[in-house]
């Protein structure tokens, strides 16, 4: 029988906030993350930190932590030397200082940050869907961090920033069949397109492949400029009655060249584009690279103005 507290604060909630960014926060914490372990170098040197992230958002009105794993997978723990017992523990700390942020509130629930394929090549590949590897390969390679984080006690999975479709199908048979009791998010990567994912597949094929799959309880996009998410709410909400979960950056803009964010001029806010998102069917709403609690707390604001 599939465990599903997810729907069940959705039931309750109606529209449901997510948190936000957790490697912008840890870099004002002073937590160097220019490597390839990225924001997961915080479980290794400053796991307070982490703990401190997840209460901030959960203090801006955030009902989901997003764990710390991301980019914590086995392989790339092994490239900086961490043996597999030791890089498992580290994928449960991460849920460990979830829960202490949470301290046993029933209403905030953890989600299990399963990051695609191409985050541990740390060549943007997250962001091109440009790999290839059998189902076998990306099922070894997704079962260690899930088995972690399942035995560790998150709610369910986020499968977050994924560009591959063949990676995506791949990974819900491996929930479907060795983790039935769980659910999942599924948050496709697509750059800055609204109709498909970063591969080139068709948005709306990739999200019906799912409908008939019980263990997926919502399908949605995340990391693309907020300008991007009412159209693709809507190609989702044409092929689906999954619930749509949507994260998206801030409106900064990333200078490839200098490696630098600069701030969107006269980029809309999330005050501007919540409501529209929840009219297009939008249920659960958070955000990703770049954003903060100042933000978490605006799409939480907007949420209660709509729902009133």
């Amino acid at each position: 029988m599939t465990n599903n507290p997810l729907q069940a604060l959705l039931d309750e909630q109606h529209i449901v906030v997510s948190d936000g960014a957790m490697a912008t926060e840890l870099e004002k914490r002073g937590v160097q993350i220019d490597n390839e372990l990225w924001s997961a170098t915080a479980l290794l040197k400053d796991p307070g930190a982490v703990q401190a992230v997840h209460e901030s958002y959960f203090f801006a009105g955030a009902s989901i932590a997003t764990t710390n794993t991301y980019q914590a997978n086995l392989p790339v723990f092994a490239d900086f030397g961490i043996n597999h017992d030791d890089g498992v523990a580290l994928i449960e700390q991460a849920v460990i200082l979830a829960q202490h942020a949470v301290a046993g509130d029933d209403s905030k629930l953890i989600a299990g940050s399963v990051g695609p394929y191409g985050a541990y090549l740390a060549d943007g590949s997250e962001y091109t869907g440009d790999y290839s590897l059998s189902k076998q390969e990306y099922q070894d390679f997704h079962r260690p961090r899930m088995q972690a984080l399942y035995d560790a006690g998150v709610d369910f999975f986020a499968f977050e920033t994924m560009p591959n479709f063949e990676e995506t199908k791949a990974l819900v048979e491996l929930l479907t069949n060795e983790f039935p009791t769980m659910t999942a998010w599924l948050s496709f990567s697509i750059g800055d397109r609204t109709d498909k994912l970063c591969d080139g597949t068709e948005l709306t094929k990739a999200t019906e492949y799912f409908n008939d799959n019980d263990n997926v309880i919502a399908v949605g996009v995340n990391c693309t400029n907020l300008t991007n998410i009412t159209a693709a709410i809507n190609r989702i909400d044409d092929v689906t009655d999954k619930a749509i979960v949507v994260y998206p950056n801030n409106g900064d803009i990333y200078d490839s060249d200098t490696k630098t964010w600069r701030t969107g001029i006269d980029a809309p806010t999330f005050t501007d584009l919540v409501p529209e998102w929840i009219n297009a069917g939008a249920q659960i709403i958070g955000g990703c690279c770049r954003t903060t609690p100042d933000d978490i707390a605006e799409i939480q604001r907007s949420v209660n103005e709509f729902l009133n």
